[in-house]
């Protein structure tokens, strides 16, 4: 049975438990924080996700464990089966990784310590982020979906890429996602499913634990 390594208020790591609760395929779950010199046996570069296949075999970095999933589990797919559409789904989780969620990061240390994002950084991140709305306002349908009809891998993506860069946009005081055309009501029916809802649930026991270990580490510094 595959093992899935990291914890549940992780964005990254909700990604990969959101494909294989899709798949349905079966799985546990051990709460790994990172940071270890025993995780890097399972992660090489200390990064949550992980995951322990069934062979024993270990692999990191989110994108690489769905991507094994999509290739394993093919039913039920989350990728189309034309070459063209299945690079338009990739495009846009890409650019909703790149140019959302990792911009919005940088913001993290100023939440965990709840202090005022500097200006420079500030505008630095806008300006990022800006660039994301544009394009994503160009690729996305949420019709109802991100890509049309069927939910794809881009929607997984999107709603867990939209946690991190709601939280950017809450210290930069800007709706983010309110810029992107048709993404809140998106959400909104995303939620709804119960693959959603069980994440969700187990994303809120953990925060807890997670600002523990936030407050626990900061300190150590």
């Amino acid at each position: 049975m595959i093992i899935l390594h990291g914890f549940a208020y992780s964005n990254y790591y909700n990604i990969v438990k959101h494909v294989l609760l899709h798949k349905g395929v079966p799985f546990k779950e051990d709460l790994q924080w990172g940071g270890s010199d025993d995780y890097l046996q399972l992660s090489p570069a200390g990064k949550i996700p992980s995951m322990t296949l069934d062979g024993g075999e270990h692999l990191s970095e989110s994108s690489v464990c769905c991507d094994y999933l999509e290739d394993a589990y093919p039913d039920p797919a989350l990728y189309p089966a034309d070459a063209l559409a299945r690079a338009r789904v990739r495009q846009i989780m890409k650019i909703a990784e790149l140019y959302l969620e990792l911009s919005c990061r940088r913001l993290l240390p100023f939440a965990f310590t709840q202090s005022e994002v500097p200006a420079p950084i500030a505008g630095e991140v806008r300006e990022v982020v800006s660039r994301g709305i544009a394009a994503l306002n160009q690729l996305c349908e949420f019709s109802p979906f991100v890509t049309g009809s069927q939910q794809s891998m881009a929607d997984i993506y999107l709603r867990y890429v939209m946690g991190v860069t709601d939280l950017g946009g809450t210290l930069l005081k800007w709706d983010i996602g309110n810029e992107i055309e048709g993404l809140r009501d998106w959400q909104a029916m995303m939620a709804e499913l119960d693959i959603s809802k069980k994440i969700d649930a187990d994303r809120q026991a953990n925060e807890k634990d997670f600002f523990a270990m936030v407050q626990q580490r900061i300190a150590a510094r």
